[in-house]
């Protein structure tokens, strides 16, 4: 739904809450259409994303990883080898 929310699960070290935050922010953005909420629609927008904050919290506090679990790179290590091009190795100059 919103590309720019990463997966959390299995994170090493596991999920800041901040990180968990900026999640739910996003999700909320991307469901209300908002960036930034008026002043009449802010009490309900930070509500949503504090409601969702702590339930993705218990989401992740509850997942076992079983088998066929995927390592999760975290998302640092993701983005610098997305920023890394890959060598030329096709010997074409």
């Amino acid at each position: 739904m919103c590309r720019s929310i990463q997966t959390l699960r299995g994170a090493d070290p596991p999920a800041t809450a901040a990180e968990v935050e900026q999640a739910a922010l996003q999700y909320v953005r991307k469901l209300s259409g908002y960036r930034t909420p008026s002043r009449t629609n802010a009490e309900a927008f930070d509500a949503a994303v504090a409601e969702i904050s702590a339930a993705t919290q218990r989401l992740l506090d509850g997942l076992v990883a079983g088998p066929g679990t995927r390592e999760v790179v975290p998302v640092q290590r993701r983005l610098a080898a997305s920023r890394t091009p890959e060598p030329d190795t096709s010997g074409v100059v």
